[in-house]
């Protein structure tokens, strides 16, 4: 199936988003033509008849295989993952992604969590006597970033981290140059592991990247590395990391994502002096979900005027 293949606003807009279905209606209502209808959908059996176009935020993938009647043509992602996306009925439809949206919100996170690791914050303050003008913090420049993928969140830490004077090497499938001057690119995870200070997982979520990071990556990691996660909990085996943590060859892990999410109550990684965790909100920023919205305008113009989507996704790379 292709894009546009009615006339102009020919087919609805359904949106699943629970539970900010109304509240991303309206956003989108606001960013889109007036002639676009947009309707809020947590089930087929309200699902107009002329549905054309599926957005979502995942989080349900039987849900969205009610969603994906035969009249949607065209399948979108308010998110850069799309793990749990159910691709076994996606068929011949298209898929896209807001890749990019929120890299710079996520990089900025980055750097926070590793300026807080090589500056002991907030270990460091204060709040009474302490012995003055004494301290063995560390620096960004000169260290070694480790990039577990080099897409559009990648690089814009990569950018920022060049920016200290860190080196900069970032693993991919492939040993393709990267857009970004500066950054060295390897094929092989082990060879970043034993070099990276810190490294930052940005990888998407897929089969080939289920536990990544297992006991024998964790293995080879440089002794006291800081692992850093804001791609998905299913990288990590959590387990692992555990006995990485606890014989000191983790020094820290900065964990914005976990599995699963959310974590039980008790859970270790809640309490285990060694972990940074914070629930799945580096995205945050002012203007995050404006450019998300924007980027489904702007696609959506694509889209009825027949013309090629920004952001698609390959459903046999899964990203």
């Amino acid at each position: 199936m292709s894009p546009g293949t009615g006339s102009p606003a020919a087919g609805s807009i359904v949106v699943h988003a629970r539970p900010y279905g109304q509240a991303l209606a309206g956003g989108l209502r606001d960013a889109l033509p007036a002639q676009e209808t947009v309707v809020v959908c947590e089930g087929a059996n309200h699902v107009p008849p002329d549905a054309e176009v599926l957005v979502t935020l995942l989080g349900d993938p039987d849900a969205i295989r009610e969603l994906l009647v035969p009249s949607i043509a065209w399948a979108h992602v308010l998110g850069a993952g799309v793990d749990g996306f159910p691709f076994d009925v996606l068929g011949d439809r298209l898929l896209t992604c807001s890749r990019g949206a929120a890299a710079v919100a996520i990089a900025e996170w980055v750097m926070a969590v590793m300026l807080a690791r090589e500056k002991s914050l907030p270990e460091s303050w204060i709040d009474g006597p302490a012995r003055w003008n004494s301290a063995s913090l560390g620096t960004l420049a000169g260290r070694t970033v480790g990039l577990v993928g080099i897409g559009a969140i990648g690089t814009e830490i990569a950018r920022r981290a060049l920016a200290f004077d860190a080196r900069v090497v970032a693993f991919r499938r492939t040993p393709t140059p990267t857009a970004l001057a500066g950054v060295e690119v390897v094929a092989d995870l082990s060879n970043l592991l034993t070099q990276a200070d810190h490294v930052v997982l940005a990888a998407p979520a897929t089969e080939e990247t289920h536990h990544l990071m297992d006991a024998a990556a964790f293995a080879v990691l440089k002794p006291g590395a800081h692992l850093v996660n804001i791609a998905r909990g299913s990288l990590v085996d959590q387990e692992a990391l555990r006995g990485a943590l606890d014989d000191g060859r983790v020094g820290r892990a900065s964990l914005d994502t976990v599995e699963p999410e959310p974590l039980p109550a008790g859970h270790w990684l809640y309490t285990h002096p060694s972990v940074r965790l914070s629930p799945h909100i580096s995205w945050s920023a002012p203007g995050t979900m404006a450019r998300t919205v924007n980027l489904f305008a702007e696609n959506l113009a694509r889209f009825r005027s027949g013309s090629a989507l920004d952001g698609l996704v390959d459903p046999v790379a899964g990203y």
